[in-house]
């Protein structure tokens, strides 16, 4: 893909990163939603307005359009401490990688690893050992994706994050 410009989200892109998510997830819902997003709750407009104010939502643009959404922080967001991890770190030697989306149009065009490989230097750089994630079990265009960019399966585990329709989440990591 050529001149994508992978950037931090700006206040002023809240809203339009927030409909670029609702987008992703009509688009979701009217073929198969393995990620079990849902509209105007996750990710919508308010986790881009936290993430964004956190300093950790990013978006990759390509002549101003977004095509690609993601928030990476030291967050995990839940239960991390459960998971199988071939390198036990401590809370904050690693980064997390959330809600990323890529726009439909483009799907299978190299995005979402551009967008990991972006992740995994802006980690290095910064001194993380690691970048960890998890998605819902059945997510397999997610867990095909991450697996082939080189993060390998820390285990299903119970996050306690008390949604009800995803009782448990697969955990992956990449480790350098």
């Amino acid at each position: 893909m050529n001149n994508i410009q992978i950037r931090k989200c700006l206040e002023s892109e809240i809203d339009i990163t927030g409909e670029f998510y609702d987008r992703v997830v009509r688009w979701l819902d009217n073929s198969v939603n393995y990620p079990r997003w849902i509209s105007h709750v996750y990710p919508s407009a308010e986790t881009v307005k936290a993430m964004t104010k956190e300093g950790a939502q990013y978006i990759c643009t390509v002549v101003e359009k977004i095509i690609g959404a993601f928030a990476l922080n030291t967050n995990p967001q839940g239960c991390y401490w459960k998971g199988q991890w071939k390198n036990p770190l401590p809370d904050g030697s690693y980064m997390v990688l959330h809600a990323l989306a890529t726009d439909p149009d483009i799907h299978r065009h190299g995005l979402g690893s551009e967008i990991i490989h972006f992740c995994i230097d802006k980690a290095k750089s910064q001194g993380y050992k690691a970048i960890r994630l998890d998605v819902v079990p059945n997510n397999y265009p997610a867990r095909i994706l991450f697996e082939k960019n080189g993060f390998t399966y820390a285990g299903d585990v119970d996050l306690e994050l008390k949604i009800g329709n995803i009782p448990y989440f697969s955990l992956y990591e990449l480790n350098w």
